[in-house]
């Protein structure tokens, strides 16, 4: 009868082991959530930065060719900005995900976006030789020893700088708009100018960025022990200034 019972509870124990085992393992279909669910953050980071990036390149080329009297704008043309664009849409999650990159975002608005723009600037040019590196190694099959007399030499470097500072302009108008975004809130900045009625906010726009810089002070003026007193001046004009702001 004891054998029996042990053996019983063996069975039992190894039972709940699989049980267990199977309850840790993670199921094919939480597996494919993770992916889906990190495929969506990483489309919501290049998006952006590929979109405005498409569109402000080919307006490059369109300019350009306007400028040359050449009105059929080329196939390879279109096909060169869109590569571009796909650069960049690449280097952008990149750079994010280094530390060093909200260094100076306590700083005053201008620091972080020329700081920001030098970053990425500097990342698309060393993309962009790299490609033509590989271009020139892997696909063209010439000994990696030529590649520096060849990009002397030979390589279009007015093109190549021209495109650089339109890089870097076009790099400057996003991260204005991208701190200025981060700054009102995720997603207000784009509230503001597309989805809300000017008669929704001509009164209180202003008024709001004038309360937002009041608190700035008064949170620079004064300790936190301040605010957390019910009878200090501090917590009063706390409390006014978040009163209108949700008003």
């Amino acid at each position: 009868m004891s054998d029996e019972m042990a053996s019983g509870r063996g069975d039992i124990s190894s039972i709940d082991k699989r049980r267990s085992k199977t309850a840790a393992e993670p199921t094919p279909a939480s597996g494919v959530r993770r992916a889906g669910a990190w495929l969506l953050h990483e489309l919501h980071e290049i998006l952006p930065p590929l979109i405005f990036f498409f569109v402000g390149f080919n307006l490059i080329v369109l300019t350009t060719n306007l400028i040359l009297a050449d009105y059929a704008v080329a196939f390879a043309n279109f096909m060169l900005a869109t590569g571009g664009a796909l650069i960049v849409g690449k280097v952008v999650p990149v750079v994010n995900a280094l530390p060093f990159l909200g260094r100076y975002d306590r700083a005053p608005l201008i620091q972080p976006i020329l700081f920001k723009t030098f970053v990425y600037w500097t990342a698309v040019l060393l993309a962009r030789l790299l490609e033509h590196f590989i271009e020139f190694w892997l696909i063209d099959h010439h000994p990696v020893s030529d590649f520096v007399p060849y990009m002397i030499s030979t390589f279009s470097w007015h093109r190549f700088a021209a495109i650089q500072i339109w890089i870097l302009v076009l790099f400057l108008i996003y991260l204005t708009a991208s701190e200025l975004n981060h700054l009102f809130g995720n997603g207000e900045l784009w509230r503001i100018l597309f989805t809300r009625r000017p008669s929704e906010l001509q009164l209180n726009r202003r008024q709001r960025i004038r309360e937002l810089v009041h608190l700035s002070r008064l949170a620079d003026a004064h300790p936190v022990d301040d605010f957390r007193d019910p009878t200090s001046i501090a917590h009063r004009q706390l409390v006014e200034i978040v009163q209108r702001l949700s008003g």
